[in-house]
């Protein structure tokens, strides 16, 4: 078998970009014309801007808040990843006393939040309807840490930050979800859960993400902890009664 034909079956395997055949020569224009259109997705998806408008619409009939980080455009996010953990001075956040807000950021890929965010949601608030009555917090230029700031300024006891993963050659739209319970500044990461990959080219799907999100949600209000005194077992474990 050829070294060709194996990374032809290798790729098969994986939505991801499989080494070329080095004895081809010159690069094959298909192979090189992809991967500038996929490197410029990247881009794209790392520059652009969420459209708060069209996911607030898409969110319907939940409501929903908009915030800011104290990054105050594209570029002094990327340089400062700080700024992008903490809330907008003067910032002003009604005080819900809630057991769970799920918070919407842009994170690296506004083409993940445009796409996926509304419909987990709604994927979500189908397996928990009491989501219907806490507004959806839309924030901008977030860094995952500014749910906490948000959490914890809206009385949560837990709060889901889904945010645009940074994007790769193979996908430039995945949506990761945090679970993070009693949020306040200063948490480590080691804190949270995360569901990541979601997205329709090979990856979770909403409900498959939702039942991920349900099993840690329940889970961890029963146990009282989430990060890593929280072993996401739920491909294992049946729902909690």
């Amino acid at each position: 078998m050829s070294g060709g034909l194996r990374f032809q079956d290798l790729s098969r395997l994986t939505p991801a970009r499989v080494r070329l055949d080095a004895s081809a020569s010159p690069t094959p224009m298909g192979d090189l014309l992809r991967f500038q259109e996929d490197h410029a997705g990247a881009r794209d998806a790392i520059f652009s801007a969420a459209n708060w408008e069209a996911i607030a619409t898409d969110l319907a009939p939940l409501t929903s808040l908009r915030v800011a980080s104290r990054a105050t455009d594209r570029a002094e996010y990327l340089r400062r990843p700080d700024l992008g953990r903490r809330l907008a001075e003067g910032a002003d956040l009604p005080r819900l006393d809630c057991p769970l807000v799920v918070i919407v950021g842009d994170g690296l890929s506004a083409q993940a939040v445009d796409r996926h965010a509304a419909p987990l949601i709604h994927a979500l608030r189908a397996r928990l309807p009491e989501l219907s009555t806490v507004p959806v917090v839309l924030a901008q230029g977030a860094r995952v840490a500014l749910g906490d700031e948000i959490g914890a300024a809206l009385g949560a006891s837990m709060v889901l930050m889904l945010i645009g993963e940074r994007p790769g050659l193979t996908v430039a739209d995945s949506l990761g979800a945090y679970l993070t319970l009693s949020p306040r500044v200063g948490l480590r990461d080691s804190a949270r859960n995360c569901v990541s990959n979601i997205h329709d080219h090979g990856g979770l799907s909403y409900d498959q993400a939702a039942d991920r999100l349900l099993w840690l949600i329940e889970t961890a209000q029963k146990i009282g902890v989430t990060g890593v005194g929280l072993k996401d077992e739920s491909t294992q474990t049946p729902r909690l009664g």
